[in-house]
């Protein structure tokens, strides 16, 4: 099994970032029906006035090779182009477990 986390850091103001984190959580939780290989995915959304990221998810997947399959799927690709325009920065570690 692989465990695919990811943080991202948004622009604009705080309740933009919110509006982007909320509306990109509900996107990426809706995957597992769609992508065979995510058997699951969690999104937290930072509440911590203090830190600078956003967002993060962890998403399980069997081998590495899902990790690519995952990421290049259409519904993730969807997903993600809900951050065009407001990612700063993103920062990732995929391991095996």
């Amino acid at each position: 099994m692989v465990k695919h986390i990811v943080t991202f850091q948004l622009t604009g103001s705080a309740e933009q970032r919110l509006d982007v984190a909320r509306r990109f959580k509900d996107a990426l939780l809706a995957l597992p029906g769609k992508i065979d290989v995510l058997q699951s995915i969690e999104v937290g959304i930072n509440q911590n006035p203090t830190e600078d990221w956003d967002v993060v998810l962890t998403a399980i997947v069997p081998t590495m090779a899902d990790v690519a399959t995952y990421a290049g799927h259409p519904a993730h690709v969807a997903a993600a182009g809900l951050l065009a325009g407001h990612k700063a920065a993103r920062a990732c570690v995929d391991y095996e477990f």
